[in-house]
């Protein structure tokens, strides 16, 4: 892949952090522009965030100089200096919507972090393994909004991406009912065991809105393009339950399924083994080669060992077995700030310039 110049709407915050430190990785996205509030408009960036660096490692070098713009004042600015932005920005969702159009409006593609967008019916909402075809009813966002080569993709939530990716080479076989379980990680909530000291020694049986996300979101991730918007699958029937736990980073989670045909455990094995999407396809930078991991040993996939398998990309299975209830139960894992946040969307962006929906500016 050629070269991209990047700019981060948000850049300051930690969503918009994780995404400058991924682009330090082999990826051709090059960080050229950083965008935040007013209070840290004018201020190098190394000045911006050096008090509130949340990161593991220093600030990226490719970084510390960038001056800070303002990210509603200088749209104009910012979308003449980049091919396209990621957004990470902290605001009320429909400010964040609108933003968001208002960079795109100005020929300037976006890549979000933010849930604002993932359920306007034209904007796809992409997991690069599982749906690329979604990125199809940008074309028809673009007829809406008006724009040549601007556009809004966003990621899905985190906690799906902890299951989903199991489940989703296995649909030929006819997923009929899920429950999943899913035991997130406190980075999820931007949280460390320093800012958050509740969370030793406990666990939280709720987080809001997640366990709706975690339900309705992969309906729409199994869907199709429809007449200019993204229609959502009618099933599987799936109820979900989260819960925060005290672990720094991994979503964990439980997953019990039933099929229509009960496949052999050993066949779904080497489904998963096999698995290759468009990602491995494209040899996207960020895609790992290995996309689903299956462990045979009893105490695996674990949070501490696994979740930085493929870069942070590859997703970890593991005890698969019958179920009393249901055809089968097992194990997933997740990095949620890499597979689940920062990295998918990057690996995103590599999916949009690699198939000419972002192009050079």
């Amino acid at each position: 892949m050629e070269k991209y110049k990047v700019g981060v709407i948000g850049g300051t915050g930690q969503g918009g952090q994780r995404v400058g430190k991924r682009l330090e990785g082999a990826t051709p996205l090059e960080l050229r522009g950083v965008a935040a509030s007013p209070r840290s408009a004018g201020k190098t960036y190394e000045e911006a965030v050096s008090r509130r660096w949340a990161m593991d490692g220093p600030i990226p070098e490719q970084a510390k100089s960038l001056v800070v713009m303002d990210a509603q004042a200088d749209i104009a600015a910012i979308a003449g200096a980049v091919d396209f932005v990621f957004s990470a920005v902290d605001m009320k969702k429909e400010e964040i919507k609108a933003l968001e159009e208002a960079y795109a409006q100005h020929e300037c593609p976006v890549v979000s972090n933010n849930s604002a967008h993932r359920w306007t019916p034209d904007v796809p909402m992409v997991v690069p393994e599982l749906n690329p075809e979604h990125i199809q009813v940008i074309e028809a966002q673009r007829k809406r909004l008006g724009m040549k080569r601007g556009l809004i993709a966003v990621k899905s939530n985190c906690s799906i991406q902890s299951y989903v990716p199991a489940l989703h080479p296995l649909r030929s076989f006819g997923l009929e009912r899920i429950l999943v379980c899913t035991y997130q990680a406190i980075s999820g909530a931007g949280k460390t065991f320093a800012t958050w000291p509740d969370m030793l020694d406990n666990v939280i049986p709720y987080i809001g809105g997640e366990e709706g996300k975690s339900e309705q979101e992969p309906l729409s991730g199994w869907g199709h393009v429809g007449n200019r918007a993204n229609v959502n699958a009618a099933k599987p029937a799936i109820t979900a339950q989260c819960l925060r736990v005290p672990v720094s980073n991994g979503h964990t989670a439980a997953v019990f399924v039933d099929f229509e045909k009960k496949p052999p455990m050993d066949e779904m094995k080497a489904i998963w083994a096999a698995y290759k999407g468009r990602a491995q396809e494209l040899k996207l930078p960020t895609a790992p080669q290995q996309f689903l991991q299956y462990f045979e040993e009893a105490d695996r996939p674990q949070a501490k060992l696994d979740r930085d398998l493929g870069g942070g990309m590859t997703i970890s299975i593991g005890r698969l077995r019958p179920d009393t209830q249901y055809d089968y139960k097992f194990v997933c894992l997740s990095h949620n700030t890499l597979r689940g946040a920062a990295g998918g969307a990057v690996e995103l962006a590599e999916l949009l310039c690699a198939e000419g929906y972002i192009t050079k500016a």
